[in-house]
């Protein structure tokens, strides 16, 4: 891919596979591909690593996160698991979801929770809404712990934020699934990767092995899931597609 932009003309030449082609600068398939291209960049600049919530590092995206929270108040879940804890603030920042609408609490999985991290989680004032989990996600003692703190009419969504090598992945999504509820979500989070590959921090086998890979697979295995982007709560604008590290992330529940 070759971008070429001319702010005068208000003008964006690409080249891809052979072909060229000139675009309005402002349009849909411009605003698209530039987001692309931003997308690669700022993330080999760590740009996810300079945001916080309520006082936590929290690692994700900005739209990543307001998407995720449509969804949550649209699912209304009693219940969201996340594996990977980091700095916690993914677990805050849906605490504070919850707490907004009056419903819900969080289980955060991580194979390992730094000191320093558990401290700052366990003091905080949402603390009451979290409960920390430590352990392979995929361990069984750990799956098992998961489901022993779920009621059985409790609606649950997850989130599967760990170790993104597809392998992993997969085994989270077969751990994980069936406490997916009707209508809730499994979501397998930071499949950008595959589109990471080429940049100066990325890996060449991430074009394979990729969570977006992971949830592909699944779905065709599990009619009862659907892969599809969340319908977006609001728009007046053409767009039509998220500015996202979660491709092909979300996994539907529909029986």
């Amino acid at each position: 891919m070759k971008l070429l932009i001319d702010p005068e003309a208000k003008t964006l030449m690409y080249w891809h596979e052979g072909k060229e082609e000139q675009i309005d600068l402002y349009s849909k398939k411009a605003f698209e591909l530039l987001s692309h291209q931003w997308l690669k960049v700022g993330w080999n600049q760590k740009h996810v690593y300079t945001f916080s919530w309520l006082g936590r590092p929290i690692i994700q995206l900005p739209e990543d996160a307001l998407r995720i929270q449509e969804v949550i108040y649209k699912v209304q879940p009693d219940v969201i698991i996340e594996t990977g804890v980091a700095h916690g603030g993914s677990l805050i920042y849906y605490a504070s979801i919850c707490h907004a609408i009056g419903r819900g609490r969080i289980i955060g999985v991580d194979i390992e929770i730094r000191e320093h991290n558990k401290k700052a989680i366990t003091t905080h004032k949402l603390a009451p809404l979290i409960t920390l989990i430590e352990g392979s996600s995929v361990a069984p003692e750990v799956v098992m712990a998961v489901k022993h703190r779920i009621k059985s009419d409790e609606t649950v969504l997850v989130i599967l934020d760990s170790n993104h090598v597809k392998s992993h992945v997969m085994r989270e999504l077969q751990a994980y699934h069936s406490l997916v509820s009707i209508g809730s979500y499994i979501v397998a989070t930071d499949g950008s990767m595959k589109d990471l590959y080429d940049v100066p921090r990325g890996n060449p086998d991430w074009q394979w092995d990729n969570p977006t890979a992971a949830a592909t697979e699944f779905a065709k295995g599990h009619p009862e899931f659907l892969q599809e982007q969340p319908a977006w709560l609001f728009n007046e604008s053409e767009l039509s597609e998220n500015i996202t590290h979660w491709p092909g992330a979300y996994l539907k529940r529909l029986r």
